[in-house]
């Protein structure tokens, strides 16, 4: 049985349309649990099959402990994990079971499999479930690769690993112990999973197909407004695995003269202003936020800004 986990606060009409389009699904999920950070559950539309909601109050964005809290709560012996703000493609489900089929006949061996994203634009017609025309409008993150030729293929850097839409067994979930729940607001939980499934020998698969849709809403990258979050988690990941992580978001804090290293860690410099989230703010005609394009226009500003070197005469 394949159990659907998500994790909400707020976003109620996103998790509707998440709902909708579960009830489109091919595929039937046995059920979908889903962790609510907030007071209340949400009022869902009426399904075929099973919604649980475990409502873990405000907690603050926790998101390892919601996922593992959906997880450890879900029946079946495979998991399909989607962010709140997502849409499943009707195939989904079923491609996810094939993947981890052909994963089982081959090597015998549990796997972590992620599926393929399109990015919606602001006004994609989600509310009619049509979904060729949610294709024709959906864009691939220009930061992530594409889609393997085949129907799976492997990925070779645990930290390529997204949360977004993820799948595996529910068994090979608890044998890694699932999220780190050391880690407290935003940044660095997928890439210590990725890391910990790697660490464990277990294989990191594309999936082509597989596919769900990232609903638009307006987004900061690199993520200004949660700062102090990825900074404390960036020296969690480094004092854990002896390597650090979020580099190229760290790097950006830098530049900006929000962050720099010291012995301690990473250490704020100052409060965040309006111009770095004007930066950093996405644009509402682009699907979604780029932390590489930021990046690339600070390290250019910076290299402007260095003073010009002359050969002595």
């Amino acid at each position: 049985m394949i159990s659907v986990c998500t994790l909400a606060h707020g976003r109620a009409g996103h998790l509707r349309n998440l709902v909708r389009s579960l009830r489109a699904s091919r595929t039937r999920p046995g059920e979908l649990v889903i962790a609510v950070l907030q007071d209340d559950p949400y009022d869902l539309p009426d399904c075929d099959f099973p919604v649980r909601q475990i409502v873990a109050g405000q907690g603050g964005l926790a998101l390892s402990a919601a996922r593992n809290a959906a997880a450890w709560a879900a029946r079946g012996d495979r998991l399909v994990f989607l962010d709140v703000d997502c849409m499943a493609h009707p195939e989904l489900l079923g491609d996810y079971a094939a993947a981890m089929d052909r994963s089982d006949a081959a090597n015998g061996a549990d796997g972590l499999f992620m599926g393929e994203v399109g990015y919606l634009p602001r006004g994609a017609p989600v509310e009619t479930l049509d979904f060729a025309a949610l294709d024709a409008v959906a864009v691939r993150h220009s930061e992530r690769p594409g889609p393997p030729e085949q129907a799976v293929g492997p990925c070779r850097d645990y930290r390529c690993f997204w949360s977004l839409n993820f799948a595996m067994r529910a068994e090979a979930f608890r044998s890694v112990g699932g999220f780190d729940e050391g880690y407290v607001g935003y940044g660095g939980e997928d890439t210590d999973f990725g890391r910990s499934c790697a660490a464990a020998g277990m294989d990191i698969w594309w999936v082509r197909g597989a596919k769900a849709y990232h609903q638009y809403h307006p987004h900061h990258m690199p993520p200004v407004h949660h700062l102090d979050s990825v900074l404390r988690n960036a020296e969690y990941f480094r004092r854990k695995w002896g390597e650090p992580t979020m580099q190229h978001w760290l790097r950006a804090f830098r530049l900006m003269g929000l962050a720099e290293p010291r012995e301690t860690g990473w250490t704020r410099c100052r409060d965040t202003r309006e111009e770095d989230l004007e930066l950093t703010r996405q644009q509402a005609h682009h699907p979604y936020a780029s932390s590489a394009s930021v990046l690339r226009q600070l390290e250019a500003d910076a290299a402007a800004a260095q003073p010009a070197v002359t050969a002595a005469g």
